[in-house]
């Protein structure tokens, strides 16, 4: 079975929001942040860390 990858985040991140309730500030800091990071000058050490 093939899930696409934006699915399968969204799913991820709708049960997390639920299940563990954190702040709503909290949850805009972290897209904002990756969404900067991976524009970013470090987005290519990052990319290599994480593969």
């Amino acid at each position: 079975m093939d899930v696409p990858l934006w699915l399968a985040l969204i799913v991820v991140g709708y049960l997390g929001v639920k299940l563990v309730r954190p702040p709503w500030w909290l949850i805009a800091v972290l897209l904002l942040g990756g969404f900067l990071l991976a524009d970013s000058v470090l987005a290519p050490v990052i990319d290599s860390f994480t593969k």
